[in-house]
């Protein structure tokens, strides 16, 4: 091998080393996204069951509500139609109290607003706690598109390396700027694109 071939081996050793730790560098910024989305994901998918757990247990909350409400209504409506039968004024008074209170009682199982725990406070509750789940699994979803487009594009600037072709690299990046599109749509307007 004479000069001039060492000379041009040389340089193309040294244009492939750089190019080489361009790529290297690509790679590692798309882990770096990689790790964002990964973390941003899992967060969504956890506040998503978590939120999901909420709505289900404030459901069976109203139905428990529900179910009272409707049997204290009931004992108080047979009772009502018992009055009439009743003979003595004591009794009479007794019993009307009582179907007092159980109005009252009723009254309380529909609105509680001071606790919240009212059957219609508990439907509001529950319906915002499935909105909150339904957004943070928009953004789950976002996230888990990102997290694939940035791993798609670390194997074909991988492959770059090994094949020396530079499209692969640029079609690394590209895939790289579609998942912080995704990770952006995800964080600001998840229900912007439709995915599932």
């Amino acid at each position: 091998m004479g000069a001039h071939e060492s000379m041009e081996h040389a340089e193309h050793a040294e244009h492939a080393s750089g190019s080489n730790k361009g790529i290297a560098l690509l790679i590692s910024v798309i882990a770096l996204f990689l790790a964002f989305s990964e973390t941003l994901g899992k967060g969504a998918q956890t506040e998503a069951l978590a939120k999901n757990v909420e709505a289900s247990n404030l459901w069976a909350f109203f139905q428990a509500k529900s179910i009272r409400r409707t049997t204290v209504q009931a004992v108080s409506e047979h009772a009502r139609l018992s009055l009439g039968t009743v003979p003595d004024e004591a009794t009479k008074a007794a019993l009307q109290k009582q179907i007092d209170d159980w109005q009252k009682t009723a009254a309380r199982y529909r609105s509680e607003p001071e606790t919240g725990e009212g059957s219609e406070q508990l439907a509001e509750r529950a319906k915002h706690a499935e909105h909150e789940r339904d957004l943070a699994m928009a953004r789950y979803h976002h996230y888990e598109v990102a997290s694939a487009a940035f791993q798609i594009g670390i194997v074909l600037a991988s492959a770059t390396i090994i094949t020396g072709m530079m499209v692969l690299a640029w079609l690394s990046g590209l895939l790289a700027v579609g998942g912080l599109g995704f990770m952006a749509i995800g964080l600001f307007a998840p229900h912007a694109v439709h995915l599932m």
